[in-house]
């Protein structure tokens, strides 16, 4: 089940969980409050198998580096200070080949390693001093949830329109390059797909900046690049190796349900007409019928996929997700359970199925969904999605001081700092003192007042100059 969240603090993944340009280009480009994240177990757990292995030859931590799907269709991908990978939507389905998309990966991976986004000199220099601060400000502002107010630093930020201002340098580029190719090497796979993913856009060399794609933009592209690396790869043992037809798969079908879910029904059936019985088309197609409101033939080409692969779970999810959005929640049942039986460790299916426990509202639900949700937490303590329903599971159970604990929790996962603290006050004042959630919300408090008390030490006036606020925060007081 795609699942789609403002750009906020919930990770894809917490086992892969300076300001970077890229993403202030994405900003400037399209209005900051609508991108978000794609949530999805299939799309996250192919991502993981393809990114893993490079952050491991990179000489980095799987377990520090956060990876997050953003909801855009324009080709980009970024990464910030804090060891985060962004990657578009649209990066994914211009990527003919794994190899292309791994390219990438592992050319972000490079800049990583290179850590000349930590290292930043920019920022030590005063004429980028103010606009690193005022847009570094817009960036938390964001990902904090508040993408109105962040977009309107981020437009005030001084010299922000001089794009070339941020850009990685030339330098950046080329050494995250020859990094790429080593990482894709160490994993015995060849880094052709790299060079064949600039090849393919090499055109956007000649273009001016307002109309490259962001990625380009952020990312500048010139013949001794691709020639350099060329060079690296022709010298690989690795540079003739080709895709698995598992990964070719597993990038089609994830392209499938992504057409599916972001692209309209008629573009989805022009591209995977009914002639087309693969797996990846009838993915597709299933979704499209479901977006369309045709039950029916959704249901048949989700019914066909599960008869081909009885044991891929996320046929079953889909289905599932059918059901239950077409109002038949207790149809919706049987398909939710075998998908957990297949992948019972995998908190977005645990929270779906959480989901219509709750809307069934039985004593017998109730108690199971709670526990499904404790589960699902216990694998991902910072899904926002989670600690709402299990907010609603706890209203319904007539555990008032429980649910105002769980809404602190979700506003705290989604950095509404005020709302979390708000709540967590409420739950302390009616939950059992020293109990693990009474000490929770202590934190919760105790953490949301340093916050917020940074935040008015340090916001913006309207000409990006700052000051320092002597008022002490209140868990100081």
């Amino acid at each position: 089940m795609i699942f789609f969240s403002n750009l906020c603090k919930s990770l894809i993944r917490g086992t892969l969980p300076a300001l970077i340009i890229s993403f202030i280009f994405m900003l400037a480009a399209t209005p900051a409050w609508s991108q978000s994240l794609l949530r999805d177990t299939e799309i996250e757990q192919v991502m993981e198998e393809f990114t893993v292995p490079l952050l491991r030859a990179a000489g980095l931590s799987p377990e520090s580096v956060d990876l997050y799907l953003v909801n855009d269709s324009s080709l980009n991908a970024f990464v910030t200070r804090g060891q985060k990978i962004f990657l578009h939507s649209g990066l994914i389905m211009v990527s003919e080949t794994p190899n292309q998309l791994k390219g990438v990966i592992a050319h972000e991976a490079g800049h990583i390693a290179d850590g000349r986004i930590a290292r930043s000199d920019y920022q030590n220099r005063s004429a980028y001093g103010s606009m690193l601060i005022a847009a570094g400000l817009g960036l938390a502002a964001i990902l904090a949830g508040e993408g109105q107010a962040g977009a309107a630093i981020l437009a005030g930020a001084p010299s922000f329109g001089q794009l070339e201002v941020l850009a990685h340098t030339r330098t950046g580029e080329s050494v995250a390059d020859q990094y790429a190719a080593q990482y894709l090497e160490r994993t015995g796979q060849s880094g052709k797909g790299l060079i064949e993913f600039f090849e393919k856009f090499r055109y956007q060399e000649v273009l001016s900046s307002a109309r490259r794609y962001p990625y380009f933009r952020s990312h500048p592209l010139s013949s001794d690049r691709i020639d350099s690396l060329r060079e690296v790869v022709d010298e690989s043992p690795s540079r003739d190796v080709k895709d698995s037809e598992a990964d070719q798969f597993k990038l089609d079908m994830v392209k499938a349900k992504l057409r599916g879910f972001l692209d309209g029904p008629q573009i989805v059936f022009s591209k995977y007409p009914e002639t087309d019985l693969t797996p990846p088309a009838r993915y597709a197609r299933s979704v499209a019928y479901f977006k369309g409101a045709d039950l029916k033939n959704a249901l048949r080409e989700i019914d066909a996929l599960i008869e081909s692969d009885p044991q891929n779970p996320f046929f079953y999810e889909l289905k599932a997700q059918i059901l239950y959005e077409s109002g038949r929640g207790e149809d919706s049942m049987e398909p939710i359970r075998k998908a957990i039986a297949l992948m019972p460790d995998a908190p977005l299916l645990l929270t779906s199925y959480a989901q219509a426990l709750v809307e069934q509202g039985s004593e017998e639900s109730l108690d199971e969904a709670v526990e499904v949700l404790k589960k699902a937490l216990r694998s991902e303590p910072s899904n926002g999605m989670s600690w709402f329903v299990l907010g609603q599971a706890y209203g319904k159970q007539n555990k008032k001081p429980l649910a105002k604990y769980a809404t602190a929790e979700q506003a705290y996962a989604l950095g509404n700092l005020d709302r979390a603290r708000m709540f967590a006050k409420r739950a302390q004042e009616d939950l059992e003192r020293n109990t693990p959630q009474w000490r929770r919300a202590s934190d919760i408090i105790v953490i949301a007042d340093t916050q917020l008390a940074k935040k008015k030490r340090y916001r913006p006036r309207p000409n990006f100059s700052f000051t320092h606020s002597s008022e002490p925060s209140n868990a100081l007081r």
